[in-house]
C-alpha cells in the first residue's frame, strides 16, 4: 500500500529516477547504516544527475553539432601557441556572457570548423549551454524563408534564445545581394545580445565579395570585430595531411 501511494506520489511530482531507484538505494543505505539525510542526499543527486544528462542529450541534439567534431578528437598540438592559448580561454565559457564573438580564419582544412565545433559542444557539456550549429548557406536560406512569410523577426527572436551561434564557412559559396542582406540583418539583431561564432576561408579584406556593398561590408565588421576573439588558423590542410599518411601506408 505505501509502495502504491510512493510511486504515486512520486509520479505526480515527476521525479521518475527517484521512483525508479529508492528502493535499491533503502537497501543499501541500511546495510551502510546511512542516515535518513544522507538516504536523501543519495536519492536526489541521483535525480539530479539523471536530469543533468537528459538535458545535455537534448541540448546536444537541439545543437545539430556534428559530434565527432569534439575536443577530445582534436589535435591542439597543431595549433599555434597563441591560438591555444586563446582556445585555453574560450573554454571557461565567459565570452558568452560577454556576447563576445569568435571569428576563425583559415585555408579549407585548417580545422576551424572542427575548433568551435569542439567548443561548442564543451559549452553544452560542462555549462549547459544553448548552442546552435548551421552552415551559413542554410542560415540564409531559412532566414529568407522567413522573410518570405513576414515572420523574420519571430525567427531572430527565436535564434536570440542561444548563448552562441555557430556560423560555418561564411564566404565558401558566393550569395546574392538578398541573401547577405538577411545574414547582415541576423549580424546586426545578435549585436551585444548573443554571441556569434564564424568560420570563413576569407580575411575581411576580401569580404566585400560577401556583403556585396563597402558600406555593409564596414558595418558588418563593425560588428564582429567589437566584441571578438579571433583565431588565425593558417595552417596546412589536416584532410590533406591524413590523406597523405595513408598514402605512404
Amino acid at each position: 500500500m505505501i509502495h502504491q501511494a510512493l510511486t504515486s506520489v512520486l509520479k505526480e511530482l515527476h521525479l521518475p529516477t527517484v521512483r525508479a531507484s529508492y528502493e535499491e538505494i533503502a537497501r543499501a543505505a541500511t546495510k551502510d547504516a546511512l542516515s535518513y539525510e544522507q538516504y536523501l542526499l543519495t536519492l536526489m543527486e541521483r535525480e539530479q544527475e539523471v536530469r543533468r544528462e537528459n538535458k545535455i542529450a537534448r541540448l546536444l541534439r537541439a545543437s545539430h553539432l556534428p559530434c565527432e567534431k569534439s575536443l577530445s578528437s582534436f589535435d591542439r598540438k597543431r595549433l599555434p601557441e597563441k591560438v591555444n592559448h586563446l582556445l585555453t580561454t574560450l573554454l571557461d565559457g565567459r565570452f558568452m556572457d560577454r556576447c563576445e564573438n569568435v571569428l576563425a580564419f583559415g585555408n579549407p582544412g585548417s580545422g576551424k570548423t572542427h575548433l568551435l565545433c569542439a567548443v561548442g559542444q564543451e559549452m553544452i557539456q560542462q555549462y549547459g549551454r544553448r548552442v546552435l550549429f548551421t552552415p551559413c548557406n542554410l542560415m540564409v536560406q531559412n532566414l529568407l524563408i522567413a522573410k518570405r512569410d513576414l515572420k523574420l523577426s519571430k525567427l531572430l527572436k527565436s535564434l536570440a534564445k542561444y548563448d552562441t551561434i555557430i556560423i560555418d564557412d561564411i564566404g565558401y559559396v558566393q550569395q546574392s545581394r538578398e541573401e547577405m542582406e538577411v545574414l547582415f540583418t541576423l549580424l546586426a539583431d545578435c549585436y551585444e545580445r548573443t554571441s556569434i561564432m564564424i568560420t570563413s576561408n576569407l580575411p575581411f579584406s576580401k569580404w566585400e565579395q560577401i556583403f556585396k556593398d563597402p558600406m555593409t561590408t564596414a558595418a558588418a565588421i563593425d560588428r564582429l570585430v567589437h566584441h571578438s576573439v579571433i583565431l588565425e588558423l593558417n595552417l596546412p590542410s589536416y584532410r590533406l595531411e591524413k590523406a597523405k599518411e595513408n598514402m605512404k601506408k
